[in-house]
């Protein structure tokens, strides 16, 4: 008989720490939660201290059956859900499932399924801390008096199937104002004047200034360009200041879990919930060989930077002996420690240094394989030396008119050798280089080239960006990002379009009556300091029933508000302007749970389904009459033409823009590159900056 048991959340855990801990233990799993609030009424007694009412979760009987009988039989039971709010909770409620002391050391947690690590935290067990319990039970119960007071109206009101919540409803306000601050967006005119000069033989780029006086002279205008040219004087630029510095640069520290997810959108074009389900699978462990099952890295779910001194330390020797003693972090440098970061967790790393990504090609799948080099090489980087650049700062002069050139090259690569951040602009630092020049010189002028530009609007939110935008207001936590955007868009509040979101019509009705009748919801301020008190609550500075009790008591009247004036909106059926096929009634648009279909309006006599073509809200720019529609392909590829074909043949593999060119007023299109889209004009040279 197995002396002790040890519960944890999944087999895939279970079966590898049951190795590391040897006979005298036997590890089962929970499944994840094994109690929870009921899904068919709300859960929570608002008249008796919000007091929860916990039910074994539906499916789950046969799993708790199976752990009790284990814990009777064992000396002693130690929980080890995962270490965070929800794996606090997790373990407390199986200690009320198993009659388990939760003062006494039954808890045990460990930030990486390792050998060493299992065995340390075994050394060191606690008690369950309440605190962090009643936090998560906190945002469990804000979230139920939420979702199940504002979805029943929604249903009545609008359709079936909705549902709002504190996270999910404010990003999708977010993507609502993005969008129409997109269409509100007014480009406005500006030009730069570029040169190309040479000193004998090197050409290099400068571009205007100011003038000689440092006045900055703003170019809106051709005309403002005018009057700078007339200024200068023949082809001659003296050199009149050189300024040379050496600049460091810093390495990214260790991923945590929101910025993970960017790097892998940007770098490797994972979505978030793939992301997650990937770095799930690195961290519970990986079958290598003889050497048996092995977590590969820490726990994903993470806002702290830290790393231990034992990882510190073995980085610091592999990079001793893979890139020499140059290489090496001078100092340990002082990390900004996040406000609401749990401290007791490490930044996201891989469980031994040593394992570099090439060893573990064979046992990896191509997927498992990427994410795993991005977090061993973004982890080894942090530990490394700055990368030192030399920069050069040139003025130079021609009559009244002063342009400036600017170049830098990596004097010191440092950690860059290994690693450098991606950027959502897509701007690789290259070396520029500039000539020897020094003050006095005189160059002369190759080309003089006016340039004009537009003003671009703020580009539509991608995961990544939405991802770091929340975490930036201080919304959601690591383990909310993930299934935030995958809830808006089952509901089919929002859409991705060429991998950014769009809202859809669902989405704007919803977010407008949760405007008027629960605007706290969706302000971006309280939904931030309501994870403020959450954290406090963790914290042990606060009750958490003071906490539901302060929102709820305002919360309430909005509520009766709403019962009383909210309007019901019926979404009507949209005429598809074609006739059913099969019994000749008129097709209609119907809103499903992928989106817009067509159905025959003669439901539930005439069954008759098809996917509709999508209108995209953009005139036809040749016959100016028809709506430009997206179309598929014999090879299901998508493309775009004009709904009076056969009338008008207009035809583009490029998704047509509503606004015009700024500078010639014809089409915009979307073109796709290898990495995000570009807008480009169809009839000039006008192109925007490309977004990944």
């Amino acid at each position: 008989m197995s002396e002790f048991l040890v519960i944890v959340e999944s087999p895939a855990k279970a079966k590898t720490i049951e190795r590391y801990l040897g006979k005298k233990y036997k590890v089962k799993a929970s499944m994840g939660h094994v109690r929870d609030l009921p899904r068919s009424q709300m859960g929570v007694n608002v008249e008796n201290s919000y007091e929860p009412k916990y039910i074994t979760i539906r499916g789950k009987g046969p799993v708790l059956k199976e752990l009790k009988t284990a814990a009777k039989k064992a000396k002693k039971v130690y929980l080890a859900a995962d270490p965070d709010r929800e794996g606090e909770a997790i373990a407390w409620h199986l200690a009320n499932s198993l009659n388990v002391d939760i003062t006494s050391d039954c808890r045990v947690v460990f930030n990486e399924i390792t050998k060493e690590a299992i065995k340390e935290s075994f050394k060191h067990p606690r008690p369950i801390n309440m605190d962090l319990v009643d936090a998560q039970q906190a945002r469990r119960i804000l979230d139920r008096l939420v979702g199940y007071n504002i979805s029943p109206l929604l249903w009545k009101k609008v359709k079936k199937g909705l549902s709002a919540g504190r996270v999910q409803s404010t990003a999708v306000r977010l993507i609502i104002e993005r969008e129409n601050e997109i269409k509100a967006f007014i480009p406005e005119e500006y030009w730069t004047i570029e040169g190309e000069l040479l000193k004998g033989k090197d050409h290099f780029s400068a571009a205007y200034f100011s003038l000689a006086n440092k006045e900055k002279t703003e170019l809106k205008s051709k005309q403002d360009v005018e009057e700078i040219l007339k200024q200068m004087e023949g082809d001659n630029f003296k050199v009149v200041s050189v300024t040379k510095k050496e600049r460091k640069r810093n390495p990214s520290p260790p991923f945590i879990t929101s910025s993970l997810q960017q790097e892998a959108a940007r770098k490797l074009n994972f979505r978030a919930k793939k992301t997650m389900m990937l770095a799930q699978q690195l961290y519970e462990g990986i079958e290598l060989g003889s050497s048996g099952t092995v977590g590969l890295i820490t726990y994903m779910r993470t806002d702290s930077t830290r790393i231990s001194e034992v990882a510190q330390k073995e980085a610091e020797e592999y990079i001793l002996s893979e890139y020499g003693k140059e290489y090496l972090k001078e100092d340990q440098r002082k990390e900004k420690k996040q406000t609401n970061a749990q401290d007791a967790h490490e930044g996201i790393r891989p469980t031994s240094a040593v394992r570099d990504p090439n060893s573990l090609k064979q046992f990896l799948s191509r997927d498992q394989l990427r994410l795993y080099k991005l977090i061993w090489e973004r982890f080894l980087a942090s530990q490394m030396a700055q990368a030192v650049m030399d920069t050069m700062s040139v003025d130079l002069q021609n009559g009244n008119v002063l342009f400036r050139a600017t170049g830098s090259k990596i004097k010191f690569p440092g950690f860059m050798k290994l690693y450098v951040e991606g950027s959502d602009d897509q701007v690789e630092e290259r070396d520029k280089m500039l000539p020897n020049l020094q003050e006095g010189d005189v160059v002369f002028k190759k080309d003089i080239e006016p340039k004009q530009h537009f003003t671009q609007p703020p580009p539509r939110y991608t995961e990544a960006r939405l991802v770091r935008t929340l975490e930036e207001l201080g919304i959601g936590r690591p383990s909310t990002y993930a299934p935030t955007l995958d809830t808006i868009q089952k509901r089919g509040y929002v859409a991705l379009d060429n991998k950014r979101f769009i809202p859809t019509e669902l989405g704007e009705i919803v977010n407008e009556l949760i405007l008027e009748f629960f605007p706290d919801i969706i302000n971006v301020d309280f939904t931030a300091k309501m994870e403020q008190d959450l954290d406090n609550v963790e914290d042990g500075k606060v009750r958490w029933v003071e906490i539901i009790d302060g929102f709820y008591q305002e919360f309430e009247k909005h509520l009766v508000i709403a019962e009383k004036e909210m309007q019901s909106v019926e979404i009507k059926d949209e005429p598809a302007g074609e006739d059913c096929e099969l019994c000749t009634s008129p097709m209609v648009f119907k809103m499903g749970r992928y989106g817009k279909f067509m159905a025959c309006s003669n439901f539930p006599d005439c069954r008759n389904t098809k996917a509709i073509v999508k209108e995209i809200g953009v005139t036809c720019p040749k016959c100016k009459e028809g709506n430009i529609i997206e179309r598929k392909s014999k090879k299901k590829r998508i493309f775009y033409g004009c709904d009076t074909f056969p009338a008008c043949e207009f035809i583009s593999w490029d998704k047509p823009l509503p606004r015009a060119c700024p500078k010639c007023e014809g089409t915009l299109v979307e073109k796709k590159l290898k990495k995000g889209v570009q807008v480009q004009c169809t009839e000039c040279d006008y192109k925007e900056e490309p977004q990944s």
